[in-house]
């Protein structure tokens, strides 16, 4: 969990060498840091892992794992890897900044420590990360919110999961770049967090819908939209969230996008959408067998609703074995 602006921030200091650890410490001690240690690289990721650092500082050279390797180890972990990392090293050649900068590390810091310098660099290394746990909580509490929405209706359980796993699984079988993938990632949770300004009395509604209540209901693309439009980390996924229910033949809501101009990315969670609405059960009807999920989905693509290209590739991604290893 990261620290909250009430407690100072971790720091930790790995380092093989008691005395640079100790030299270290005190100098960040006298700026109110909280100092935890590691005597090897193994300890480290142990503290890392534990969640509660702020910031590492890593010797380079230490026995078993160098710094190198828990800096990579580090930045490849999704739990940890906005922890900010410099390398502490009496390493000069350019070959070991290029390896330093391949491991992910933030930032560089020669022996002998300069204290100013040292100073420095933590204080705007702990205000980016300070900046980055803010963000990650606003982003989690549209997540939070966007299953409670869901949640109203249990017909919708794992919805947003789902949608969540498999847009991003159709956007890696089409080559898509990993901002789309995170997009999609992120889209197929929130997409429907707009409904949050919707009445329960329509959202929940079992029969079919009034014109009035249908504007209503529409509503949603736009409100989430803006919900989430203050979030720059968001940017990708706005498109997704007021474009999932345009249609191919200009029909759909709430700009009467066509074609290509309706985005890719709101096209793939809109296809993965309809086939989970279709293959899950709803007070009105039972789940649909997945053949006839996508032969219906064929003939709304002949009435020029979806991408036919997309739901061929959803189709073929569905029925693809299942590789055990």
């Amino acid at each position: 969990m990261p620290n909250t602006k009430d407690q100072s921030p971790t720091i930790l200091i790995a380092d093989d060498i008691e005395a640079n650890r100790e030299l270290l410490t005190e100098i960040l001690s006298t700026n109110r840091y909280r100092i935890v240690q590691a005597e090897d690289g193994e300890q480290a990721m142990q503290l890392l892992e534990e969640g509660e650092v702020d910031l590492a500082l890593l010797d380079v050279m230490m026995p078993g794992r160098s710094g190198f390797a828990v800096c990579r180890a580090l930045k490849s972990n999704p739990d940890t890897r906005l922890i900010p990392v410099v390398l502490v090293t009496s390493l000069s050649a350019s070959e070991d900044r290029v390896q330093g900068i391949e491991s992910g590390a933030d930032d560089f810091i020669n022996k002998p420590v300069n204290k100013e310098e040292l100073l420095a660099r933590v204080r705007s290394l702990l205000k980016i990360k300070q900046f980055t746990d803010e963000l990650e909580h606003a982003e989690n509490v549209l997540f939070a919110l966007a299953l409670s929405i869901e949640a109203k209706d249990p017909y919708t359980e794992g919805h947003c999961d789902r949608l969540s796993e498999s847009s991003e699984a159709l956007a890696k079988r089409l080559s898509l770049s990993e901002e789309e993938l995170i997009a999609l990632r992120r889209g197929g949770i929130i997409h429907d967090i707009g409904k949050v300004a919707v009445p329960d009395q329509i959202l929940l509604k079992p029969g079919p819908l009034t014109r009035e209540e249908r504007k209503v209901m529409q509503r949603h693309t736009i409100v989430g939209a803006g919900i989430c439009s203050p979030l720059k980390s968001f940017r990708s996924v706005l498109p997704i969230i007021r474009h999932h229910h345009e249609k191919i033949d200009g029909s759909g809501y709430p700009d009467g996008l066509r074609g290509d101009a309706v985005p890719l990315t709101a096209r793939i969670l809109q296809t993965v959408d309809i086939y989970d609405a279709l293959t899950t059960d709803r007070p009105y009807r039972k789940a649909m067998a997945p053949d006839r999920a996508f032969a219906l989905m064929r003939e709304e693509v002949k009435r020029g609703w979806w991408d036919g290209a997309l739901v061929d590739e959803l189709e073929a991604m569905v029925q693809a074995p299942v590789v055990r290893t």
